[in-house]
C-alpha cells in the first residue's frame, strides 16, 4: 500500500506537498493513542495531555473529521486568544487540509476554512467576558476549547453553559476540552476531567512517535538529561505534570500567593465599609484585553482591599481613558499608574495633555521584586481580594518560567491583565504607612457591637432589679414592730 504524506512540524515531517494516493482516514492520521480520541462521538469529552504530546493535531483532525460528517454545520476551535489560535494551530489546519487533498478553501483574514460540503472550521479566541457573547447563534457540530487549564474558571463557565452547550443541539454537536495539568489541581477543567458525566482521553510525549523521528533522540533520553539539568527527580511536581500529564499541587509554580481560606474578603462597599484612599493601576492591551483595578485602603488600618476591578476586551485609548476617567471622579485616586511598555513616561505625558487624566508610568523594572510584596501581603493577611474576581481566580493560573534559574520569569503559558495592574497600583498605595489604632472594640453599628450593647443593658436591668428588691425588703423590715421581734 502507497505511504500516507510525510508529517508537517513534527508529525508531517518536512513541509513538501504532495498528491495524496490514500483516503483521509483517522487511523492514518492519528498514533494509536490519539485514535480513540479521533473516533470518539461522545457528547462530552476531555483530553488532559502532556507538552509535545501531538494534542493539536488530534484536536485539528478531529475537528475536519467531523465537519465533513456534517454537511452545514459549524466546527469551532476556541483557545484564549485569536493570535494564539493564529500561531498554534491555523497553519497545521492547512497543512492536514492541504496535504490530504481535502478540497477546504481557507480565508485567512477570518482564519476560516470552508469544507466542499458547506461546513465550516473556525479558529478563534477567547480572551474574556466581553467575547463569550460572540459565538451565540452557530449551528455547532463540535467546539473544541485548547488550553482549557489556562481559562478562568468562571470565563470557561459561562462560556460552555449558556453559549456552547445550547449552539450544539441542531447536530447534537460535540464538546471537548483539551489541555495540561495545572500547578494547582482546581478549577473547572480540573473538575471535568474527574467527573463520571465526560469521556476522558489521556495521552503523552512518550506516546508520540513523531518526536524520536524528528529528533533522533526518544522521549526518555530527553527525559533523563532535563532531570539532570535541573537536578532533581521524577517526583518533582513540574516533571510530573509537563511530561507525565499528572495532576500535583505545586504552589512554588505559582507566581501569586492568593488563598481563598485567609486572603478572601468581599467588595468592601457590600460590608458597608469605605476607604477613604484609593489607588488605580491600568494594564494596556495589545493582543490581549485591558485591566484597571483600584485598590483601597482606611486610616489606620494598614490593610489593602481590591475594592472593583474592570477587565474588557482590547480597545482603543480613548474608551479606555473615559473608563479611567469615570473611576477617578468615583474614587479620586491618590494616583493612577499604567503600563506603557518601552515608551514610558513619554506616551504617560502625551495621554496626561489629551485625556486629562494624570496619569503615571509603572516601574516594571523591578517586577519580580515587586511581587513578593503582593505575595508577603498575602501571607501576611494585609491584602484581600473576593475570591470570585478576576484577580482571584487569573493567580490560580499565572505560572512562573524557571527555566532559567537565575532569572525567573512569567511564563507565557498564561497572561493575567488584571494581575499585572493589580500589581502597579500595589507599589503605589500607601496602606503600609498607617498605623493601627489601639483596639477599642467593635465598630459602632456592627453586630458584636449590638451583641455588647444588649448585654450590657441586660446587666444593668438585673442589676437595678436586684436593687429594688432589697430596697423593698428593708422598707418592709422597717415597718414591722418590735413586738414582731421578740
Amino acid at each position: 500500500m502507497p505511504s500516507p504524506p510525510r508529517v508537517i512540524d513534527g508529525l508531517w515531517g518536512d513541509r513538501e506537498r504532495r498528491e495524496s494516493p490514500v483516503p483521509f482516514e483517522l487511523d492514518r492520521v492519528l498514533f494509536p493513542k490519539q485514535l480513540p480520541f479521533g473516533q470518539s462521538r461522545a457528547r462530552y469529552q476531555t483530553a488532559c495531555c502532556t507538552r509535545r504530546s501531538g494534542k493539536t493535531v488530534g484536536e485539528l483532525t478531529k475537528l475536519l473529521d467531523v465537519a465533513r460528517e456534517k454537511p452545514g454545520s459549524v466546527a469551532l476551535y476556541i483557545t484564549l486568544s485569536r493570535i494564539n489560535a493564529k500561531r498554534i494551530a491555523w497553519e497545521i489546519l492547512k497543512g492536514l487540509n492541504s496535504d490530504w487533498k481535502l478540497g477546504g478553501v481557507p480565508a485567512e483574514g477570518e482564519l476560516l476554512l470552508t469544507m466542499p460540503n458547506g461546513s465550516r472550521i473556525y479558529l478563534t479566541g477567547c480572551a474574556d467576558m466581553s467575547e463569550v457573547e460572540k459565538f451565540r447563534g452557530l449551528p455547532l457540530a463540535i467546539v473544541e476549547i485548547d488550553e482549557a487549564q489556562s481559562f478562568p474558571t468562571l470565563l470557561l463557565q459561562k462560556l460552555i453553559d449558556e453559549v456552547l452547550t445550547p449552539a450544539l443541539m441542531d447536530f447534537n454537536g460535540l464538546l471537548v476540552l483539551v489541555g495540561t495539568p495545572g500547578p494547582v489541581p482546581v478549577g473547572y477543567f480540573h473538575d471535568c476531567v474527574g467527573s463520571p458525566k465526560w469521556s476522558h482521553f489521556a495521552w503523552s510525549v512518550f506516546d508520540n512517535p513523531h518526536i524520536e523521528k524528528k529528533s533522533g533522540r526518544t522521549p526518555q533520553a530527553m527525559l533523563e538529561e532535563e532531570l539532570a539539568r535541573r537536578g532533581v527527580t521524577v517526583d518533582d511536581p513540574v516533571i510530573q505534570r509537563e511530561w507525565f500529564g499528572r495532576w500535583v499541587l505545586d504552589p512554588n509554580s505559582l507566581v501569586f500567593r492568593y488563598d481563598s481560606s485567609v486572603n478572601h474578603r468581599a467588595l468592601p462597599r457590600a460590608e458597608g465599609l469605605h476607604h477613604q484612599y484609593h489607588v488605580i493601576g491600568v494594564d494596556f492591551g495589545y493582543y490581549d484585553a485591558d485591566a484597571i483595578a483600584v485598590l483601597g485602603w482606611s486610616d489606620n488600618v494598614n490593610e489593602l482591599d481590591l475594592v472593583e476591578e474592570v477587565v474588557t476586551a482590547k480597545q482603543h485609548i480613548t474608551p479606555l481613558m473615559n473608563k479611567v476617567r469615570e473611576l477617578e471622579a468615583k474614587y479620586s485616586p491618590l494616583a493612577i499608574v499604567a503600563d506603557f511598555a518601552s515608551f514610558g513616561m513619554k506616551i504617560a505625558g502625551e495621554i496626561s495633555t489629551r485625556t486629562r487624566v494624570p496619569v503615571e508610568a509603572a516601574d516594571k523594572l523591578r517586577k519580580n521584586e515587586h511581587v513578593e510584596w503582593v505575595n508577603d501581603a498575602l501571607r501576611t493577611r494585609k491584602f484581600f481580594a473576593p475570591r470570585t474576581s478576576r484577580f482571584a481566580q487569573d493567580c490560580m493560573l499565572v505560572e512562573w518560567d524557571r527555566s532559567n534559574p537565575e532569572k525567573p520569569k512569567f511564563s507565557d503559558k498564561f497572561h493575567s491583565d488584571i494581575c499585572d495592574a493589580v500589581l502597579y497600583a500595589y507599589v503605589r498605595a500607601l496602606h503600609w504607612l498607617e498605623e493601627p489604632k489601639p483596639d477599642k472594640g467593635p465598630r459602632p453599628g456592627s453586630y458584636e457591637h449590638r451583641q455588647l450593647v444588649e448585654q450590657a443593658q441586660a446587666a444593668d436591668f438585673e442589676a437595678e432589679q436586684e436593687a429594688e428588691f432589697r430596697r423593698n425588703r428593708e422598707q418592709q423590715e422597717q415597718m414591722r414592730s418590735p413586738d414582731d421581734w421578740a
